[in-house]
C-alpha cells in the first residue's frame, strides 16, 4: 500500500482512494479489468482535484457507467450486489442544500405543497456548509501536497498544476488565504524547490 498505508490490514481501515489503488496494483484482483479500475480512479481524481467540486451531467453519466461496470466486475464477492444498489441510490439522491432564511430549495417542485423554508430536515446553517467546504479543501490540498512531494514525475507535474490552481483560488479569497496560510507556504516552498531543481 502506498503513502504510509503499509500497516493497514483490512478494507475497513482504508479510504476509497487506497482501495482503488490496491485493486489496481494487487495481483489478487487479476480478474478485474484494470481499465475499469483506472476509469473510476480517474473520475475520483477529477472530482477531488477540481477547485470548485463541480461536475457536468455528461461527466456524472460517465462516472455512473464506469462505477456500475466496475462493481459488476466484483459480482462474485458476497456483498457486492447490495453495495451496487447502495451506490446506485447514492448517485440518484437529491443533494440540494438549503440555508435557512437565505436559499430556496432547487428541488422545490419535488416537495409539492410544502414551503421550502418549513422543511427543517433540509435546513443547514451557513457556518456548517462553510465548514464542510473547508474540510474538503483541506483534504484536497493535503493530498496534492503529498503527491507533489512524491518522486513520480508524471504525477508530480499534474499535482503541481492542481496546486497552482488551488493557490490562485485561495489567494483570491482573503478568508481562505488566512485559514490555509500554512498550506500556501508549503506550495510556495515547492515552487522554490522546483526552480532550484531546474
Amino acid at each position: 500500500m502506498p503513502r504510509g498505508q503499509a500497516k493497514v490490514k483490512g478494507g475497513d481501515q482504508c479510504d476509497a482512494s487506497a482501495l482503488l489503488n490496491l485493486i489496481n496494483y494487487c495481483k489478487c484482483f487479476c480478474s478485474v479489468d484494470p481499465k475499469l479500475v483506472r476509469q473510476v480512479i480517474q473520475c475520483r481524481n477529477e472530482l477531488m482535484h477540481s477547485c470548485e467540486f463541480r461536475v457536468k451531467d455528461d461527466w456524472m453519466r460517465h462516472y455512473r457507467t464506469a462505477l456500475k461496470h466496475f462493481v459488476q466486475q466484483l459480482s462474485s464477492v458476497h456483498h457486492m450486489a447490495a453495495v451496487g444498489k447502495q451506490i446506485e441510490q447514492m448517485l440518484t439522491v437529491e443533494l440540494s442544500i438549503c440555508v435557512f432564511g437565505v436559499d430556496r430549495l432547487d428541488s422545490a417542485g419535488a416537495l409539492a405543497g410544502l414551503d421550502p423554508d418549513s422543511v427543517s430536515e433540509q435546513e443547514t446553517s451557513a457556518e456548517l456548509v462553510s465548514q464542510w467546504e473547508a474540510e474538503l479543501l483541506q483534504e484536497v490540498l493535503q493530498e496534492c501536497l503529498h503527491a507533489a512531494n512524491e518522486e513520480d514525475e508524471e504525477a508530480t507535474t499534474h499535482d503541481t498544476e492542481q496546486l497552482k490552481k488551488l493557490q490562485g483560488f485561495l489567494q483570491a479569497n482573503k478568508d481562505l488565504c488566512e485559514r490555509f496560510a500554512t498550506e500556501l507556504q508549503a506550495i510556495g516552498s515547492l515552487e522554490v524547490k522546483g526552480e532550484e531543481d531546474d
